[in-house]
C-alpha cells in the first residue's frame, strides 16, 4: 500500500501528527506494533501542566495550552479535559526561595503563566493540606485530561480525515530506495514518501539503524488510584521538594504518581512494582494530606515510556537522511505537548519550516 506519510507509532504524540497532516490534505498511515495506547499515552497521568517546565519547552507548552483550552474544536471531544490549576507547594522557607527564583526567571523570559502565592491563598485553593506549608507556584491554567480519551478523539478525528491506523503492525524492516521508503511490518508491506519516527520506547531502533543512535532509556513510571472519596480539593498538586502529582478525578478516585519508577522487562514488555518505592510516594501523600491515611489503593500500574538523559524530547528531521522525521523522548511529559507537536510536525514536513523554536529538540544535539 502507497502513502504519502507513514507514521511508525500510534501514541497520541503519532495521532496528533496524523491528524494534522490530515487538515493540511497530506495522506497518511499509522502502524502501531501494539494496540493503540498500550504503552505511554494511554496510562500516563494525563497532566495537562505548564508549571516548572523545561525553559525550553516553555514556547511549546503555552502554545499547547491554548490549543487544550479549545481541544473540542479540533477533535469533536473535550478529552475530559478541566483545568483547576495546578500547584508546586513550598514546605517550608527554603522551598519557598526555590520556587520564587523559578518565577523569577520564568518573568524575565517574558512569561507570566507560572505565580508565587501565599500561605492565605494556598490554603483557600486547597484547604485539605496539612498546616505546616508555606506558600507555592501556581499555574491558574493548567490541569488534566484522560489520556485514552484523548487518544480515541485524535484517532477518530484522524480517520475521519481518511488516514489509516494498522494496529499489531510491528516494523521489521525500514529502507529508502529511490526517495521512496519501504517498509514491511507483521501486517504486510507500505511504501511512502515520508517517514515520521513516533515509536517512543522503541525509537531508538530506528534512529540508530539510519546512524543516528541516541541514549534512549525506557522508563516506567508509576501510578496509584484509589477508591472513591468526596470531592475535597480542585488543582493539582505537586511538591517542591518531593516526587508528587497528586489529584482528584471527576469521579472522585485520587490518582497518585510521582516518577518512581517499576522494574521492566523491557524484552517481553512486562513491569514489576517497586512496592517500596509505592510506599515511598504513599508516604509524601500522607504527609501532605494526613486524613487520606486509611483510604484504599485500589488499583497500580506503570507504563513504558521514552526517557532522554536531558529529558527533552527529540524533534526534528533526520541528519542522516531526507524524508525521515524524529518524534520520541518525551520522558514522561509528552500528552500536554501533543496537540502543538501534531502542528510543528505538519508545519516542517509540509512547509519546511515551522513558527516555535525546536532547536533544542534536534537530533543533532547527540550525533558526535
Amino acid at each position: 500500500m502507497k502513502t504519502e506519510v507513514l507514521i511508525i507509532g500510534g501514541g497520541l504524540i503519532g495521532s496528533s501528527i496524523a491528524l494534522q497532516l490530515a487538515m493540511r490534505g497530506r495522506q497518511c498511515i499509522v502502524v502501531e506494533k501494539d494496540s493503540l495506547g498500550r504503552h505511554a499515552s494511554g496510562v500516563n497521568a494525563g497532566g495537562l501542566r505548564q508549571l516548572n517546565r523545561d525553559v525550553a519547552e516553555i514556547p511549546l507548552t503555552v502554545a499547547a495550552a491554548k490549543l487544550w483550552r479549545n481541544i473540542e474544536e479540533l477533535v469533536d471531544s473535550d478529552c475530559d479535559s478541566c483545568f483547576p490549576g495546578q500547584l508546586r507547594v513550598a514546605e517550608n522557607e527554603a522551598d519557598l526561595k526555590k520556587l520564587q527564583q523559578r518565577q523569577a526567571l520564568v518573568e524575565s523570559l517574558g512569561y507570566h503563566h507560572e505565580e508565587i502565592i501565599g500561605k492565605d491563598e494556598l490554603y483557600q485553593l486547597a484547604p485539605a493540606l496539612s498546616p505546616h506549608c508555606v506558600g507555592a507556584l501556581i499555574c491558574r491554567e493548567d490541569g488534566y485530561a484522560r489520556p485514552y480519551h484523548a487518544l480515541t478523539a485524535f484517532r477518530h478525528k484522524a480517520e475521519s480525515l481518511g488516514v489509516k491506523y494498522y494496529t499489531d503492525a510491528e516494523v521489521y524492516r525500514l529502507n529508502q530506495l529511490d526517495n521512496i521508503w519501504q517498509v514491511r511490518t507483521q501486517q504486510g508491506e507500505f511504501e511512502a514518501e515520508i517517514v515520521v519516527n513516533c515509536a517512543g520506547a522503541w525509537a531508538n531502533k530506528f534512529a540508530a539503524a539510519f546512524g543516528e543512535a541516541v541514549p534512549l532509556t525506557p522508563q516506567t513510571p508509576m501510578m496509584m488510584v484509589t477508591e472513591r472519596l468526596p470531592h475535597f480539593i480542585n488543582p493539582v498538586v505537586g511538591a517542591a521538594s518531593r516526587k508528587l502529582s497528586f489529584k482528584q478525578m471527576q469521579n472522585g478516585t485520587l490518582v497518585i504518581g510521582g516518577a518512581h519508577l517499576a522494574r521492566l522487562n523491557f524484552k517481553q514488555q512486562s513491569t514489576e512494582m517497586d512496592w517500596h518505592k509505592l510506599s515511598e510516594s504513599a508516604q509524601t501523600v500522607m504527609a501532605l494530606f494526613p486524613q487520606l491515611k486509611e483510604v484504599r489503593i485500589v488499583r497500580t500500574w506503570a507504563g513504558i515510556e521514552a526517557f532522554m538523559p536531558d529529558h527533552l524530547p527529540v524533534i526534528s528531521p533526520s541528519m542522516m537522511v531526507e524524508n525521515l522525521y524524529h518524534v520520541f523522548g518525551f520522558s514522561a511529559h509528552g500528552f500536554q505537548l501533543s496537540p502543538i507537536i501534531g502542528e510543528i510536525m505538519a508545519q516542517l514536513i509540509v512547509d519546511g519550516k515551522n513558527d516555535l523554536p525546536i532547536e533544542a529538540f534536534n537530533i543533532k544535539r547527540f550525533i558526535k
